[in-house]
C-alpha cells in the first residue's frame, strides 16, 4: 500500500506516493502519462513491449519511488512535517 505525501515548489502542491503502485500494476505505462512524466511513459512503454508486460509487475514496486525522487530533484520540498518524516525514514532526504 502506498503512502501519500505532499510536495511543494513555489506554492504549488503536488501529491506523491511511496510504496507499491496499484495504478501502475493495473494501468501500466499510462500512469506516467497521466502524471505528466513523459520520459518514464516512453521507458515503460518500451519495457512493456519488450517483456510482454512482465516489466509492469516490477515497475509497480519501483515507479512511485522513481516519481518522488524526480520531483525532489526538480526542486520540490516536503510540504508538511508528516511528508518530511516519511521521506527521511525512507532515505529520500537527509
Amino acid at each position: 500500500m502506498a503512502t501519500t505525501i505532499q510536495l511543494e515548489k513555489n506554492g504549488a502542491l503536488k501529491k506523491s506516493y511511496l510504496g507499491f503502485s496499484w495504478t501502475t500494476f493495473f494501468f501500466g505505462f499510462f500512469v506516467p502519462l497521466f502524471r505528466g512524466d513523459a520520459m518514464w511513459f516512453i521507458v515503460m512503454l518500451i519495457l512493456n513491449a519488450c517483456t510482454l508486460c512482465m516489466a509492469q509487475l516490477i515497475l509497480s514496486f519501483l515507479y512511485n519511488g522513481i516519481y518522488t525522487k524526480n520531483l525532489l530533484k526538480d526542486g520540490y520540498k516536503p510540504a508538511d512535517t508528516f511528508s518530511e518524516d516519511i521521506l527521511r525514514r525512507k532515505g529520500y532526504i537527509l
